[in-house]
């Protein structure tokens, strides 16, 4: 299993901490799309300090963009890097998309299942030098004059992982995708019985390894137990992510966060999480001990992992002692 670190946001951070990571022994290290919005310039810097470590966005925004804008960052982050990128990509909520991005939204996992399809059209094109044709529902991309078209990349084209939780997100993952980053609002049960099986039944017959990588919250004292706690409150009150819960018989807590929420009573929430539910998300303990349950829970089917506690994001040195313990 690998272990991966998370960058902190903005560019003044981005290059310590791929540096710190690589040299505390992580297998690579993402950004994400959120306050200082796009990831793409930290990874750049992130690829400069580093050489070793595998590097990309979890998640950037893809219908914030289009495929053509985000094969031109990915191909050119994959050459710099050393092709050491894994594109992260996922399709946020209509909200987002439609009033904070002003872009269109509609049949997100069809739209996202063509925007990958539209990528490696792209990358094809530039690789191989053959006409681009992709013509879609919903983008078309036939236009690549030798004055706008990059190069073959030495390295080939980069990895593509989308974020998905519910059915159809995640057989458009399966079907198109190298991977997967699972939610952190997730439990052991929920990625054996749903997530595993829908990739598994959906996963075309040689289409090459795909890598499962999940984020796993963790808890090494009180403070980090009730920031878990809080942010289990927040994700559990939304709608999207009701079936992890409806599968351990906890519905009926998804339908009293959500009305909770809607009167603006965050604070009400967090008891409502009680310490059976944290368990299932969260390890808690001694770095010992929170690798122990980690290995025991995702050691036989996860590909890749990353620590998570909520609130600022910790630098990577936060988890020496849990990346030795891992080991």
């Amino acid at each position: 299993m690998k272990i991966d670190a998370r960058l902190r946001d903005g560019l003044g951070t981005s290059g310590g901490d791929a540096a710190s990571a690589e040299e505390i022994g992580y297998d690579g290290a993402w950004n994400a799309e959120n306050s200082v919005g796009d990831p793409f310039p930290g990874l750049a810097l992130a690829a400069e300090h580093s050489s070793r470590i595998e590097i990309g966005p979890s998640v950037a925004i893809a219908f914030a963009r289009t495929p053509m804008t985000v094969a031109y960052a990915a191909w050119e982050l994959q050459r710099y890097s050393g092709g050491r990128l894994v594109l992260g990509l996922g399709s946020q909520v209509r909200p987002h998309i439609q009033r904070r991005f002003s872009m269109p939204w509609s049949k997100p996992a069809a739209r996202m299942h063509e925007f990958v399809t539209a990528l490696r059209a792209i990358w094809h094109a530039w690789e191989t030098g053959e006409k681009l044709t992709h013509r879609g529902e919903f983008y078309d991309h036939s236009l690549m004059t030798p004055n706008f078209s990059p190069p073959p990349n030495p390295h080939g084209a980069p990895k593509v992982f989308l974020a998905a939780v519910g059915p159809h997100m995640l057989r458009t993952a399966a079907q198109v995708a190298d991977g997967l980053f699972a939610h952190p609002f997730l439990t052991e049960r929920y990625l054996r019985e749903v997530i595993v099986p829908e990739i598994e039944a959906h996963r075309p017959a040689g289409a090459g390894a795909f890598e499962l990588s999940v984020s796993p919250f963790v808890a090494l004292d009180e403070r980090d137990v009730e920031a878990v706690r809080k942010q289990i409150s927040f994700y559990g009150s939304t709608p999207a992510y009701r079936p992890v819960l409806e599968l351990h018989g906890w519905g009926d807590l998804q339908d009293e966060l959500n009305r909770l929420s809607k009167q603006g009573r965050w604070d009400d929430m967090v008891p409502l999480v009680t310490d059976d539910i944290l368990h299932e998300m969260c390890a808690v303990g001694s770095e010992t001990e929170i690798a122990a349950t980690l290995r025991a829970r995702f050691g036989d089917v996860a590909h890749r992992l990353r620590f998570n506690i909520p609130g600022d994001t910790p630098p990577p040195s936060r988890f020496t002692a849990l990346v030795e313990a891992m080991r």
